[in-house]
């Protein structure tokens, strides 16, 4: 996935939505009913109507009633097929990282994997370590830090921290903030991550939690209102990094994922140099 691809769903106009109090932000946790109608708002502004696609328009595309959209909206519950569901990710424009999404959250997420024991990361750990001197790290589904090598350790010194955690240190430390360039769309896409995430293992404990952390930061809560973006992960990610213990200058490095066989869990993480 390129860069210029992760940055179309999540840089596209929205209205912004005032929060003035921890309480609206928290109450907005993602859901396909939110999803819907942000994705029906943005393919009005795409097919230039001046307004979010009616929905009407949706539900004739599908062969329903206007009332059973209008309730999905609402947060109604409805049974899906995958026929149904392609009608309605193509009549929305979605694109594939949110196909993905409507359909995890159409079938109630990804089946429960695990649990695993501590010695199976062994392998993948040697996996890790055989990266240098490229970092690399390992990260479970929400993004705490389970393994990592030396150059990850010395770029990043955080992911040797007791809980140590991604999207934790991305969107909360202000050392990320210096050393990230361009954050905020940093910021917007690992937002975006979470929405698919949660998409996949729904009501997950570790995963609510630490959207409800982040999204007391104000900065991130009103990323997080203004556009409903969904980024499965940021593989091909091109960005620069700042970090004056290492280096003077900036350093430009590709983000290349990987999920273990073994480990649908788990994600495999190399920050290579282009």
């Amino acid at each position: 996935m390129s860069a210029e691809r992760l940055m179309v769903p999540c840089e596209a106009p929205g209205v912004p939505v005032p929060l003035d109090h921890d309480e609206s932000a928290l109450a907005e946790l993602p859901g396909l009913a939110s999803l819907l109608r942000d994705w029906r708002a943005r393919a009005g502004r795409r097919l230039g109507l001046g307004k979010p696609l009616p929905q009407m328009t949706v539900a004739t595309t599908l062969g329903m009633s206007e009332r059973w959209y209008r309730d999905l909206e609402r947060g109604g519950s409805a049974r899906f097929d995958p026929r149904l569901l392609g009608r309605l990710a193509d009549v929305l424009l979605l694109d594939a990282d949110e196909r993905a999404s409507l359909y995890l959250y159409a079938m109630g997420g990804t089946p429960a994997v695990g649990p695993y024991a501590p010695e199976d990361l062994s392998s993948l750990q040697e996996l890790v370590d055989r990266q240098m001197p490229q970092p690399a790290y390992l990260a479970d589904h929400a993004w705490n830090v389970v393994g990592f090598n030396s150059a990850a350790a010395a770029w990043f010194p955080w992911v040797a921290r007791p809980g140590a955690n991604f999207v934790r240190w991305l969107l909360t430390d202000p050392e990320a903030r210096a050393q990230m360039a361009d954050w905020t769309r940093q910021a917007r896409m690992t937002l975006a991550m979470i929405r698919f995430a949660m998409a996949g293992y729904p009501g997950d404990e570790q995963l609510v939690a630490l959207l409800t952390e982040v999204l007391r930061d104000p900065v991130c809560r009103r990323l997080w209102a203004g556009r409903a973006c969904v980024v499965a992960n940021r593989d091909g990610d091109r960005f620069s990094l700042h970090l004056p213990h290492v280096r003077p200058e900036p350093v430009e490095v590709v983000a290349q994922v990987l999920s273990p066989g073994g480990r649908p869990d788990l994600r495999f993480v190399v920050l290579a140099r282009p």
